[in-house]
């Protein structure tokens, strides 16, 4: 039975309705995969168009922004500048994948308002389109990270396949943030502007520049603090260092319980969703 037989049934509007239209969504979505990979390459490629470099221009303000900041702090904190440089890199880079996915989550709706007013599209192909064009995104600016890793030697001790794990988790929280802040935008379009403040909060919050280390008998304020763990999960591998067991209880449950309640909001809100926009 399709979708349009169950809206003229005005009987079938409770919870388990939602629920099974929300899953039937996510469950197409995965279909248009291909469709959703389309339209990410198809933003990338547009905001670039004319370009000589294209994408690698944030690559290369990136890569700039690496350079000032390792220098700076390695000068200010008298630290070796072969240990702080890859530190810095992957930091900034990672910290800039969760920033994009959040951030551009707040429009994953709103700049599909046109699409999704004309035709039946799944909601949530928008959603992987807003994960795939920052996935884009990474793969320029991993070149920062592996040529760090490769110039100070420390690619010699790196675990790859534990530090693919912690992106996995990471992309996984990410994600369902994202969803929540696509939903809450649609409705309220001072969200964005929210969002926006509390990730550049965040950033001078957490140890992107900064080690650890320097909270000293403060550093018990990191366990409450996600973007820690989130950045953790993946620097803490490819500088060849341990993962703390709590990093991944608090992304493991972090991701069980927010996809659970981004679920929810959404089967509450899909049919509202494009009279919002």
């Amino acid at each position: 039975m399709d979708t349009a037989t169950h809206m003229l049934r005005t009987g079938r509007r409770g919870a388990s309705f939602q629920l099974q239209m929300a899953a039937r969504d996510v469950k197409n979505s995965f279909g248009r995969m291909g469709l959703a990979w389309s339209l990410a390459t198809h933003d990338v490629g547009s905001r670039y168009r004319g370009s000589v470099l294209g994408p690698f221009w944030i690559t290369l303000s990136m890569a700039l922004m690496v350079l000032g900041i390792g220098f700076l702090y390695a000068s200010l904190f008298n630290l070796p500048l072969s240990e702080h440089l890859p530190y810095v890199a992957i930091g900034i880079v990672f910290f800039g994948v969760m920033t994009g996915v959040v951030n551009e989550g707040c429009e994953t709706f709103v700049l599909a308002s046109s699409m999704l007013a004309q035709t039946s599209l799944p909601m949530f192909t928008f959603v992987w389109r807003t994960l795939f064009r920052n996935l884009i995104n990474l793969a320029h600016h991993l070149v920062i990270v592996v040529a760090m890793l490769i110039y100070f030697g420390q690619w010699k001790t790196a675990n790859v396949p534990l530090a693919v794990v912690g992106v996995a988790l990471m992309l996984l929280n990410v994600s369902w943030v994202s969803v929540v802040a696509g939903v809450a935008s649609a409705r309220f379009r001072d969200i964005p502007q929210i969002v926006v403040s509390v990730m550049q909060f965040a950033i001078f919050m957490t140890p992107v520049f900064w080690r650890p280390d320097r909270f000293g008998k403060h550093r018990v304020f990191l366990d409450f603090n996600p973007f820690y763990h989130l950045l953790e999960a993946v620097r803490a591998p490819l500088l060849g260092h341990s993962v703390n067991g709590l990093t991944y209880v608090v992304l493991v449950s972090m991701a069980v319980i927010g996809w659970i309640a981004a679920f929810l909001i959404f089967a509450r809100t899909r049919r509202r969703i494009v009279h919002y926009l």
